[in-house]
Protein backbone atom coordinates (compact mmCIF):
# COMPACT_ATOMS: atom_id res chain seq x y z
CA UNK A 1 0.00 0.00 0.00
CA UNK A 2 1.07 3.71 -0.88
CA UNK A 3 -0.08 5.14 2.44
CA UNK A 4 -2.07 4.09 5.57
CA UNK A 5 -4.34 6.30 6.59
CA UNK A 6 -6.36 6.01 9.94
CA UNK A 7 -9.78 7.65 10.28
CA UNK A 8 -11.13 8.15 13.57
CA UNK A 9 -15.20 7.97 13.94
CA UNK A 10 -15.22 6.27 10.82
CA UNK A 11 -18.40 3.92 11.73
CA UNK A 12 -20.16 7.04 12.53
CA UNK A 13 -22.71 9.34 9.66
CA UNK A 14 -19.80 12.05 8.38
CA UNK A 15 -16.68 9.33 8.97
CA UNK A 16 -18.56 6.50 6.98
CA UNK A 17 -18.94 8.42 4.18
CA UNK A 18 -15.44 9.90 4.33
CA UNK A 19 -14.32 6.13 4.80
CA UNK A 20 -16.31 4.74 1.73
CA UNK A 21 -14.79 7.86 -0.69
CA UNK A 22 -11.76 7.05 0.63
CA UNK A 23 -11.66 3.10 0.49
CA UNK A 24 -13.13 3.01 -3.03
CA UNK A 25 -11.53 6.19 -4.91
CA UNK A 26 -7.67 5.10 -3.63
CA UNK A 27 -7.50 1.52 -3.38
CA UNK A 28 -3.58 2.04 -2.86
CA UNK A 29 -4.26 3.70 0.70
CA UNK A 30 -4.70 0.92 3.00
CA UNK A 31 -7.63 2.82 5.48
CA UNK A 32 -8.35 1.84 9.01
CA UNK A 33 -11.19 2.86 11.10
CA UNK A 34 -11.05 3.52 14.43
CA UNK A 35 -14.37 3.61 15.95
CA UNK A 36 -15.69 3.26 20.02
CA UNK A 37 -18.60 1.99 18.66
CA UNK A 38 -20.90 4.34 20.99
CA UNK A 39 -24.26 5.19 20.31
CA UNK A 40 -23.83 7.51 17.09
CA UNK A 41 -21.25 4.46 15.90
CA UNK A 42 -22.73 1.90 13.58
CA UNK A 43 -21.49 -0.81 11.08
CA UNK A 44 -24.46 -1.19 9.73
CA UNK A 45 -23.28 2.08 7.76
CA UNK A 46 -20.02 0.25 5.84
CA UNK A 47 -21.18 -3.84 5.02
CA UNK A 48 -20.14 -3.02 1.42
CA UNK A 49 -16.81 -2.39 2.55
CA UNK A 50 -15.73 -5.14 5.25
CA UNK A 51 -14.16 -7.61 2.55
CA UNK A 52 -12.28 -5.00 0.44
CA UNK A 53 -8.38 -5.87 0.84
CA UNK A 54 -7.75 -2.40 1.91
CA UNK A 55 -10.06 -1.63 4.55
CA UNK A 56 -9.65 -2.53 8.06
CA UNK A 57 -11.69 -1.89 11.28
CA UNK A 58 -10.12 -1.83 14.93
CA UNK A 59 -12.91 -1.03 17.67
CA UNK A 60 -11.16 1.07 20.77
CA UNK A 61 -11.91 4.69 22.33
CA UNK A 62 -9.55 7.32 21.29
CA UNK A 63 -9.81 8.32 25.27
CA UNK A 64 -7.34 5.41 26.39
CA UNK A 65 -4.03 6.40 26.07
CA UNK A 66 -2.81 3.24 26.27
CA UNK A 67 -4.63 1.60 23.60
CA UNK A 68 -4.23 4.51 21.15
CA UNK A 69 -0.22 4.42 21.17
CA UNK A 70 -0.69 0.64 20.52
CA UNK A 71 -2.62 0.78 17.82
CA UNK A 72 0.23 3.23 16.63
CA UNK A 73 2.43 1.40 17.23
CA UNK A 74 1.03 -1.41 15.66
CA UNK A 75 0.17 -0.17 12.66
CA UNK A 76 2.10 2.73 11.98
CA UNK A 77 -0.04 4.94 10.18
CA UNK A 78 0.79 7.60 7.85
CA UNK A 79 -1.65 10.28 8.34
CA UNK A 80 -4.94 10.87 10.23
CA UNK A 81 -8.29 12.12 9.78
CA UNK A 82 -9.20 12.64 12.84
CA UNK A 83 -13.55 12.83 13.10
CA UNK A 84 -14.35 10.66 16.19
CA UNK A 85 -16.39 13.18 18.83
CA UNK A 86 -19.16 13.33 20.96
CA UNK A 87 -21.51 16.04 17.97
CA UNK A 88 -24.81 15.97 19.81
CA UNK A 89 -25.28 20.10 21.60
CA UNK A 90 -28.61 18.34 23.72
CA UNK A 91 -26.59 15.63 25.14
CA UNK A 92 -23.55 17.89 25.73
CA UNK A 93 -25.93 20.30 27.94
CA UNK A 94 -26.97 17.16 29.58
CA UNK A 95 -23.83 15.17 30.07
CA UNK A 96 -20.86 17.90 29.38
CA UNK A 97 -17.86 14.99 30.94
CA UNK A 98 -18.70 12.88 28.27
CA UNK A 99 -17.58 15.88 25.87
CA UNK A 100 -14.48 17.16 27.72
CA UNK A 101 -13.55 13.28 27.66
CA UNK A 102 -13.78 12.19 24.21
CA UNK A 103 -13.56 15.65 22.20
CA UNK A 104 -10.69 17.35 24.20
CA UNK A 105 -8.25 14.00 25.82
CA UNK A 106 -8.80 11.55 23.08
CA UNK A 107 -7.77 14.23 20.33
CA UNK A 108 -4.82 14.95 22.57
CA UNK A 109 -4.45 11.19 23.00
CA UNK A 110 -4.15 11.56 19.31
CA UNK A 111 -1.72 13.98 19.14
CA UNK A 112 0.76 12.41 21.52
CA UNK A 113 0.89 9.16 19.56
CA UNK A 114 1.20 10.88 15.95
CA UNK A 115 4.20 12.81 17.87
CA UNK A 116 5.46 9.45 19.17
CA UNK A 117 6.02 7.92 15.60
CA UNK A 118 6.23 10.22 13.75
CA UNK A 119 9.13 12.43 15.81
CA UNK A 120 12.22 11.08 13.69
CA UNK A 121 10.83 11.81 10.60
CA UNK A 122 7.32 14.16 9.97
CA UNK A 123 7.88 13.77 5.98
CA UNK A 124 4.77 12.90 4.53
CA UNK A 125 2.75 12.75 7.73
CA UNK A 126 -0.33 14.71 8.24
CA UNK A 127 -2.70 15.23 11.34
CA UNK A 128 -6.03 16.54 9.90
CA UNK A 129 -8.88 17.19 12.30
CA UNK A 130 -12.17 17.62 11.62
CA UNK A 131 -14.13 20.69 13.67
CA UNK A 132 -17.79 22.30 13.62
CA UNK A 133 -18.33 26.23 12.80
CA UNK A 134 -19.99 26.29 16.17
CA UNK A 135 -16.76 27.08 17.78
CA UNK A 136 -17.17 30.11 16.41
CA UNK A 137 -20.49 31.57 18.63
CA UNK A 138 -23.33 32.69 17.49
CA UNK A 139 -24.04 35.57 14.52
CA UNK A 140 -26.31 37.91 14.50
CA UNK A 141 -29.17 38.30 10.95
CA UNK A 142 -25.92 39.71 9.11
CA UNK A 143 -22.52 38.58 8.60
CA UNK A 144 -20.01 35.02 8.26
CA UNK A 145 -17.64 33.14 10.05
CA UNK A 146 -14.19 33.47 8.29
CA UNK A 147 -10.98 31.28 9.46
CA UNK A 148 -10.09 34.48 11.49
CA UNK A 149 -13.52 35.18 13.13
CA UNK A 150 -12.81 34.70 17.14
CA UNK A 151 -13.71 31.71 18.71
CA UNK A 152 -16.74 32.36 21.17
CA UNK A 153 -18.28 28.74 22.05
CA UNK A 154 -21.65 28.50 24.00
CA UNK A 155 -22.59 25.06 24.66
CA UNK A 156 -20.10 22.34 26.18
CA UNK A 157 -20.13 20.94 22.72
CA UNK A 158 -18.46 23.55 20.71
CA UNK A 159 -16.05 24.51 23.94
CA UNK A 160 -14.84 21.12 23.69
CA UNK A 161 -14.44 21.59 19.87
CA UNK A 162 -12.82 24.67 20.13
CA UNK A 163 -10.55 23.30 22.91
CA UNK A 164 -9.25 20.61 20.57
CA UNK A 165 -9.00 23.18 17.78
CA UNK A 166 -6.38 24.97 19.90
CA UNK A 167 -4.60 21.71 21.10
CA UNK A 168 -3.87 20.57 17.45
CA UNK A 169 -2.46 24.26 16.44
CA UNK A 170 -0.35 24.15 19.30
CA UNK A 171 0.88 20.92 18.70
CA UNK A 172 1.42 22.37 15.10
CA UNK A 173 3.43 25.57 16.93
CA UNK A 174 5.30 23.89 19.50
CA UNK A 175 6.48 20.39 18.10
CA UNK A 176 6.04 21.38 14.05
CA UNK A 177 3.16 18.69 13.98
CA UNK A 178 2.23 18.45 10.01
CA UNK A 179 -1.93 19.39 10.70
CA UNK A 180 -4.64 20.63 8.88
CA UNK A 181 -8.07 21.75 10.60
CA UNK A 182 -11.33 22.28 8.90
CA UNK A 183 -14.52 23.97 10.04
CA UNK A 184 -17.68 22.60 8.69
CA UNK A 185 -21.82 23.56 8.44
CA UNK A 186 -24.25 21.64 9.26
CA UNK A 187 -24.35 18.47 7.57
CA UNK A 188 -27.02 16.26 6.56
CA UNK A 189 -27.70 13.07 4.69
CA UNK A 190 -28.11 9.45 5.07
CA UNK A 191 -26.85 7.54 7.50
CA UNK A 192 -27.47 10.30 10.23
CA UNK A 193 -28.71 9.03 13.52
CA UNK A 194 -32.12 9.96 13.81
CA UNK A 195 -31.76 12.38 17.27
CA UNK A 196 -30.59 15.04 14.71
CA UNK A 197 -33.23 17.58 13.08
CA UNK A 198 -33.64 16.24 9.25
CA UNK A 199 -33.84 12.27 9.96
CA UNK A 200 -35.56 12.88 12.97
CA UNK A 201 -38.74 14.71 11.23
CA UNK A 202 -38.53 12.43 8.36
CA UNK A 203 -39.00 9.27 10.88
CA UNK A 204 -41.59 11.22 12.52
CA UNK A 205 -43.45 12.34 9.87
CA UNK A 206 -43.73 9.08 7.81
CA UNK A 207 -44.65 7.50 11.01
CA UNK A 208 -47.60 10.42 11.49
CA UNK A 209 -46.10 11.75 14.85
CA UNK A 210 -45.25 15.55 15.93
CA UNK A 211 -42.02 17.11 14.61
CA UNK A 212 -41.03 19.01 17.33
CA UNK A 213 -38.97 22.86 16.63
CA UNK A 214 -37.74 24.50 19.39
CA UNK A 215 -38.56 28.05 20.39
CA UNK A 216 -40.21 29.88 17.21
CA UNK A 217 -37.84 27.78 14.86
CA UNK A 218 -36.23 31.31 13.71
CA UNK A 219 -33.02 29.73 14.15
CA UNK A 220 -30.91 29.59 10.83
CA UNK A 221 -28.30 27.12 10.06
CA UNK A 222 -25.78 26.67 6.69
CA UNK A 223 -26.74 23.43 5.43
CA UNK A 224 -24.13 20.90 3.71
CA UNK A 225 -24.44 17.63 2.00
CA UNK A 226 -22.70 14.98 3.58
CA UNK A 227 -21.11 13.52 0.59
CA UNK A 228 -19.98 17.51 -0.76
CA UNK A 229 -18.32 17.71 2.80
CA UNK A 230 -16.54 14.26 2.22
CA UNK A 231 -15.10 15.45 -1.03
CA UNK A 232 -13.89 18.93 0.47
CA UNK A 233 -12.19 16.48 3.25
CA UNK A 234 -10.35 14.54 0.35
CA UNK A 235 -9.62 17.94 -1.06
CA UNK A 236 -7.87 19.77 2.46
CA UNK A 237 -6.29 16.35 2.73
CA UNK A 238 -4.67 16.15 -0.64
CA UNK A 239 -3.82 19.69 -0.99
CA UNK A 240 -4.36 21.58 2.23
CA UNK A 241 -1.18 23.82 2.98
CA UNK A 242 0.45 22.83 6.52
CA UNK A 243 -1.04 25.15 9.51
CA UNK A 244 -3.88 26.16 7.38
CA UNK A 245 -7.46 25.65 8.17
CA UNK A 246 -10.18 25.97 5.80
CA UNK A 247 -14.03 26.58 6.49
CA UNK A 248 -16.25 24.15 4.75
CA UNK A 249 -20.08 25.06 4.07
CA UNK A 250 -22.71 24.84 2.42
CA UNK A 251 -23.66 28.40 0.96
CA UNK A 252 -27.06 27.19 2.10
CA UNK A 253 -28.64 29.08 4.80
CA UNK A 254 -32.60 27.79 6.45
CA UNK A 255 -34.36 29.20 9.22
CA UNK A 256 -35.48 25.78 10.79
CA UNK A 257 -39.19 26.36 10.76
CA UNK A 258 -38.65 27.02 6.44
CA UNK A 259 -36.47 23.95 6.15
CA UNK A 260 -39.37 21.62 7.73
CA UNK A 261 -41.88 23.02 5.81
CA UNK A 262 -39.77 22.30 2.88
CA UNK A 263 -38.99 18.75 3.71
CA UNK A 264 -43.21 18.42 4.87
CA UNK A 265 -43.87 19.05 1.20
CA UNK A 266 -41.33 16.45 0.13
CA UNK A 267 -42.81 13.84 2.16
CA UNK A 268 -46.16 14.36 1.06
CA UNK A 269 -45.41 13.85 -2.44
CA UNK A 270 -42.88 11.03 -1.39
CA UNK A 271 -45.76 9.13 0.38
CA UNK A 272 -48.72 9.96 -1.80
CA UNK A 273 -50.30 12.21 0.72
CA UNK A 274 -52.67 15.33 0.69
CA UNK A 275 -50.72 18.78 0.63
CA UNK A 276 -50.39 20.31 4.51
CA UNK A 277 -50.92 16.67 5.78
CA UNK A 278 -47.41 16.67 6.76
CA UNK A 279 -46.88 20.25 7.84
CA UNK A 280 -49.95 19.43 10.14
CA UNK A 281 -47.24 17.48 12.61
CA UNK A 282 -45.48 20.37 13.19
CA UNK A 283 -45.47 21.71 16.58
CA UNK A 284 -42.98 23.93 18.87
CA UNK A 285 -41.42 22.82 21.72
CA UNK A 286 -38.93 25.18 24.94
CA UNK A 287 -36.38 26.65 23.22
CA UNK A 288 -32.74 24.43 23.88
CA UNK A 289 -30.52 26.12 26.73
CA UNK A 290 -28.02 28.83 25.23
CA UNK A 291 -29.65 27.78 21.35
CA UNK A 292 -27.37 30.09 18.92
CA UNK A 293 -29.23 31.94 16.62
CA UNK A 294 -27.71 31.50 13.47
CA UNK A 295 -24.66 29.76 11.94
CA UNK A 296 -23.20 31.00 8.22
CA UNK A 297 -20.03 29.81 6.54
CA UNK A 298 -17.85 32.34 4.08
CA UNK A 299 -16.33 29.31 2.18
CA UNK A 300 -13.89 31.47 0.12
CA UNK A 301 -10.78 30.32 1.26
CA UNK A 302 -11.55 26.36 0.21
CA UNK A 303 -13.01 27.87 -3.18
CA UNK A 304 -9.94 29.89 -3.89
CA UNK A 305 -6.99 27.92 -3.12
CA UNK A 306 -8.21 24.12 -3.22
CA UNK A 307 -11.25 24.58 -5.68
CA UNK A 308 -13.61 23.18 -3.71
CA UNK A 309 -17.48 24.28 -3.60
CA UNK A 310 -20.55 22.48 -2.94
CA UNK A 311 -21.74 20.26 -6.05
CA UNK A 312 -25.48 19.10 -4.38
CA UNK A 313 -28.35 21.73 -3.96
CA UNK A 314 -30.47 21.71 -1.37
CA UNK A 315 -33.52 20.58 -3.01
CA UNK A 316 -31.71 17.71 -4.51
CA UNK A 317 -29.94 16.99 -1.71
CA UNK A 318 -32.39 16.35 0.72
CA UNK A 319 -34.72 14.29 -1.65
CA UNK A 320 -31.81 12.54 -1.77
CA UNK A 321 -31.71 12.17 2.14
CA UNK A 322 -35.61 11.56 2.18
CA UNK A 323 -35.45 8.88 -0.47
CA UNK A 324 -32.50 7.30 1.97
CA UNK A 325 -34.53 6.90 4.86
CA UNK A 326 -37.53 5.42 2.94
CA UNK A 327 -35.67 3.02 1.44
CA UNK A 328 -33.86 1.65 4.28
CA UNK A 329 -36.21 0.90 6.78
CA UNK A 330 -34.11 -2.41 8.15
CA UNK A 331 -31.36 0.68 9.45
CA UNK A 332 -33.77 2.67 10.67
CA UNK A 333 -35.40 0.34 13.00
CA UNK A 334 -32.25 -1.21 14.05
CA UNK A 335 -31.07 2.17 14.76
CA UNK A 336 -33.80 3.08 16.63
CA UNK A 337 -34.82 -0.43 18.50
CA UNK A 338 -30.69 -0.44 19.45
CA UNK A 339 -30.56 -3.64 17.23
CA UNK A 340 -27.62 -2.19 15.52
CA UNK A 341 -25.07 -2.49 18.43
CA UNK A 342 -25.08 -5.87 17.97
CA UNK A 343 -23.89 -5.63 14.30
CA UNK A 344 -19.96 -5.90 15.53
CA UNK A 345 -20.41 -9.06 17.99
CA UNK A 346 -22.07 -10.71 14.67
CA UNK A 347 -19.79 -9.80 12.46
CA UNK A 348 -16.69 -9.41 13.57
CA UNK A 349 -15.93 -11.49 16.72
CA UNK A 350 -16.83 -14.55 15.11
CA UNK A 351 -13.71 -14.04 12.45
Amino acid sequence: MKKTILITGGAGFIGSHVVRLFVKKYPEYRILNLDALTYAGNLENLTDLENLPNYGFIKGDIVDAEFVNGVFEEHRPDAVIHLAAESHVDRSILDPLSFINTNIIGTVNLLSSCLSVWNENMEGKLFYHISTDEVYGSLGREGYFTETTAYDPRSPYSASKASSDHLVRAYHHTYKLPVVLSNCSNNYGPNQFPEKLIPLAINNIKNNNPVPIYGKGENVRDWLYVGDHAEAIDCVFHRGRNGETYNIGGNNEWMNLDLIKLLCKIMDVKLNRLPGTSAALIGFVKDRAGHDLRYAIDATKIKKDLGWEPGVTFHVGLEKTVDWYLSNHQWLDHVLSGDYANYYDQQYKQR
